[in-house]
């Protein structure tokens, strides 16, 4: 009696597509083995065979996320190092904010996939034929990363103005602060809280000027 021949295997880049759609679903925390297989109808050692851990799993679904950032090469070439950094950096939190349930996933261990290296790659390139260091060019990028993942995490608090703490909320309590005790903060209420996007590129823009200060002083 013939065998029947068994399922053929899963190609890796579905069962990434799933991992990630799970994660931008149900966030973060609802990533494991057995609800991946569960997602693909297979079982766990199947997964085994691409991840030896779900560390492993999650290095390629950050990986995948890294993907989204256009890279833009001979773009970015064209332009001075200010424009080119704010360019990519802007890239990366646009990717994040679409898959904000990916920001845990990031904090888990420095991204070394393929894709994280081009998009490592081509900001250090860029830094440094701007006449910065070796050293100094490490720690930019890894400032600059580290920029991006701060807001990444505060993206995920940002969905829906109902919950507690949210800006309408905030905003309220502003606007009507009483001036005698918060005189501060009624100066600038009209303006706070200040939107996440808009603090994200004002915050960006200080750490482009003191990187620029920096490589001046050397």
């Amino acid at each position: 009696m013939r065998r029947s021949p068994g399922r053929p295997p899963i190609p890796l880049e579905r069962i990434v597509a799933a991992a990630v759609q799970i994660v931008d679903e149900e966030g973060a925390d609802a990533l494991s083995m057995r609800t991946l297989a569960q997602r693909l109808g297979s079982g766990t050692a199947t997964l085994y065979r691409h991840f030896d851990s779900r560390a492993a799993l999650v290095a390629h679904v950050v990986d995948r996320m890294f993907g989204g950032v256009e890279i833009m090469g001979d773009e970015l070439a064209a332009m001075g190092w200010r424009d080119a950094c704010r360019t990519m950096v802007q890239a990366m939190f646009d990717v994040v904010s679409r898959h904000e349930n990916v920001a845990p996933l990031l904090a888990e261990g420095i991204p070394v996939g393929p894709n994280a290296m081009a998009v490592r790659e081509r900001c250090l390139t860029i830094l440094l034929a701007n006449g910065f260091p070796p050293q100094v060019a490490a720690q930019a990028y890894a400032t600059l990363s580290r920029y991006v993942l701060g807001f990444a995490i505060q993206i995920r608090g940002h969905q829906g103005a109902e919950q507690p703490g949210s800006d309408a909320q905030a905003s309220a309590v502003f606007r009507t602060a009483d001036p005698a005790l918060y005189p501060a903060t009624a100066a600038v209420a009209d303006w706070m809280p200040v939107p996440l996007e808009d603090e994200f590129r004002f915050g960006l823009e200080l750490v482009l000027d003191g990187l620029g200060r920096l490589r001046d002083s050397l």
